[in-house]
């Protein structure tokens, strides 16, 4: 497997995510969802930076050692949006965004499978665990989205016609 091939089409799926949170950030219709679309959208860009840094090391012909230690315990994002869990008034004012909601969850599944496939194809350890390591953070995203969305959802389906 290539691994800067991989690092190269991870890196462009990335920014694609990032923007897509950005985007969709000015389109959510609650300040909450605003501010989990934009902290998203950061952490996004913390595996941009992440990912320029281990192909750099590539074509620096330095390897990959080490790189992966900062991310592998990184993981706050998700550990801070779900203490931050959103109230029921919250989730009815985001009923008009499920759509978005589930995107974003889709978008984080299959950063994560793609990482995790990856990483079991990669050679090298230190590819394995830097892969591992964003499978791993995209998961808690996922997580975070999947249940923000059927939570929404929930709500959503109770509600007579016309919300």
């Amino acid at each position: 497997m290539n691994v800067k091939r991989v690092y190269e089409y991870a890196l462009q799926r990335e920014r694609e995510g990032r923007d897509f949170f950005l985007g969709n950030a000015e389109r959510m219709s609650h300040a909450a969802a605003v501010g989990i679309f934009q902290r998203l959208a950061g952490e996004e860009q913390k595996h941009i930076q992440f990912i320029e840094a281990m192909l750099a090391s590539l074509n620096a012909d330095e390897g990959s050692a080490g790189l992966g230690a900062d991310l592998i315990h990184e993981d706050r994002f998700s550990s801070r949006a779900e203490s931050e869990m959103l109230d029921q008034t919250v989730i009815e004012s985001m009923i008009p965004d499920v759509t978005i909601l589930r995107m974003a969850y889709l978008i984080e599944r299959d950063f994560a499978e793609f990482y995790e496939m990856a990483a079991g194809r990669a050679e090298d350890s230190a590819a394995q665990q830097a892969l591992a390591a964003l499978a791993k953070w995209e998961r808690g995203h996922e997580r975070l989205f999947k249940e923000l969305h059927d939570r929404v959802f929930e709500e959503y389906a109770q509600m007579p016609w016309g919300g």
